[in-house]
């Protein structure tokens, strides 16, 4: 009955948006108020457990609002400006073939994004691009999902797999090869799902060499980087290798085509094109990497400390801080900033057509109310859920059920852990411990078991609900959102069975280790 009662959240929020196609918002709605009666009725989550746990939601939920809302007003600026049909045509002109271009972009720059910034942010920038580029606002948001689902485990500058050494206290020498090494297969998947999608459910044999030195390139380079102890970047020069890769095809693609047929590019022209997004990264890597910077920009943090909280059989939630909340150098404010400054360069060379102030202001809250709504409940639910011990009772019900089949269920509790937070940090945070004890119980080899958890949780972080809500809010899927976790998840859940059934094929070979 524990099992059952704790599963209710989650399966009624798929009922309403996989099934009654509902909206984040409402869908999120009714998994909050499901979870606060579950709780607090069955699971003993008295009246201060409860609050706390709002409060707990709220800054997370603040924390990814903040990125939403920086990246409406950048994607509204660069609308207004011109930048994004401006990007679309420069790719077009780089990259002879459509496919190509996405490839690039879908895949090697959205990957680079996740890796030195993430929560939500690659989807929410790349999509409208698609969506220029001719691609429906479904597929322009399942696509780049996909495409960067591979450097999630060392995205983020390290957060997620920090976090899952913070929480198992295993060594990175020992764990660092078992994480990159997962990370090779599910890119060669992400790339393929990538050209699939890109060329209409085919894929065609030109496209093929591109596709596997890209994901060569990358997935190697990533596992080169993190073996050798600089995990926080490991992504980040996999990524740019790829996009190296790519570029060097498109070039070479060029020069294949007849005089007649190429369309010069004009490289002061494409530097201005692409200006906003250059400050964007330059934003976010010397925020990363400059200590004056980063020590300057996160003097002010927002949180609260929470006490010691007990449920009502005795169980003790050990006090702890909220989610903390950068003012000046969080990834919102740096959106915010740069946002800015594009605007103000557009009004400097007149780029912005009359009104357009007025339209900027009227995309964002538009899109921004609905989502901020599907945010709010959605991390509320799951905070409801964590600290109540729900999600624990079904991560254990999952693992006694597997049995010694566990490694074909590791990787789905990661990806229900992160389809839950929204956060493959927050699943390594909340499941790594767990993995590692049942692990250890059943005498499995513990860095195997956490790298197809770690995958897994990069996975499900993609198509979890607050992600999928950030990738809609920029191409007007707001209330159609169910659509876009639909056609994500069954991608996802696709990538992690083959994990699972190669971890099936290779345990008994482990067990000894």
């Amino acid at each position: 009955m524990d099992t059952l009662l704790a599963a209710v959240p989650l399966l009624l929020i798929l009922i309403l948006m996989l099934g009654f196609r509902w909206g984040g918002s409402k869908a999120g709605a009714a998994g909050l108020l499901s979870s606060l009666l579950i709780a607090g009725l069955w699971f003993g989550a008295g009246p201060s457990v409860l609050f706390w746990a709002q409060v707990q939601g709220f800054f997370r939920a603040a924390y990814v609002l903040y990125i939403i809302w920086g990246a409406l007003f950048f994607f509204r600026v660069t609308e207004a400006g011109g930048t994004l049909e401006a990007t679309s045509t420069m790719l077009k002109q780089l990259a002879p073939g459509r496919i190509l271009q996405v490839l690039l972009l879908a895949w090697g720059f959205t990957s680079f994004l996740q890796s030195v910034g993430g929560f939500g942010v690659p989807v929410a920038i790349v999509a409208p691009i698609l969506v220029a580029m001719g691609f429906s606002p479904l597929d322009a948001v399942v696509i780049p999902s996909i495409g960067l689902t591979w450097a999630v485990a060392f995205g983020s500058v390290g957060a997620p797999y920090e976090a899952l050494i913070s929480a198992t206290a295993v060594e990175k020498a020992l764990l660092a090869p078992w994480v990159a090494g997962s990370m090779v297969l599910v890119c060669f998947m992400c790339g393929t799902i990538v050209l699939w999608k890109a060329s209409g459910n085919r894929l065609p044999r030109r496209e093929l060499a591109p596709l596997l030195t890209m994901a060569v390139s990358m997935s190697l380079v990533q596992y080169f980087v993190a073996t050798i102890g600089i995990e926080h970047i490991a992504a980040m020069l996999g990524a740019l290798a790829g996009l190296l890769v790519g570029g060097f095809w498109a070039l070479a693609r060029r020069r294949r085509m007849d005089a007649a047929e190429v369309i010069p590019i004009d490289p002061k022209q494409a530097f201005i094109q692409v200006l906003p997004y250059l400050l964007l990264v330059t934003m976010i890597l010397a925020v990363s990497f400059v200590p004056f910077l980063d020590q300057h920009l996160n003097r002010v943090v927002l949180s609260v400390q929470m006490p010691d909280l007990y449920l009502e059989d005795g169980t003790l939630i050990a006090a702890e801080t909220t989610r903390s909340i950068s003012v000046f150098g969080h990834p919102g404010a740096q959106l915010i900033y740069i946002s800015t400054l594009t605007l103000l360069w557009s009004r400097k060379r007149n780029a912005l057509p009359p009104g357009s102030g007025a339209k900027i202001r009227r995309g964002v809250l538009r899109s921004g109310y609905k989502t901020t709504l599907g945010i709010v409940t959605m991390m509320a639910m799951a905070t409801t859920m964590q600290m109540s011990g729900m999600v624990t009772t079904l991560s254990t019900s999952m693992a006694a059920f597997a049995g010694g089949s566990f490694p074909l269920m590791s990787g789905f509790i990661g990806a229900l852990g992160a389809f839950m937070t929204g956060s493959n940090t927050n699943s390594n945070v909340m499941l790594g411990a767990f993995q590692l004890e049942v692990a250890q119980a059943l005498g499995l080899h513990v860095p195997f078991i956490l790298a197809l958890h770690n995958a897994g949780a990069g996975v499900g972080s993609v198509f979890g609900p607050a992600k999928i809500i950030v990738g809609c809010s920029t191409v007007g899927l707001s209330g159609g959102e169910g659509e876009a976790l639909r056609s994500t998840a069954g991608y996802g859940l696709i990538i992690i069975t083959v994990l699972a059934v190669v971890a099936w094929l290779m345990v008994g070979s482990l067990s000894g280790i």
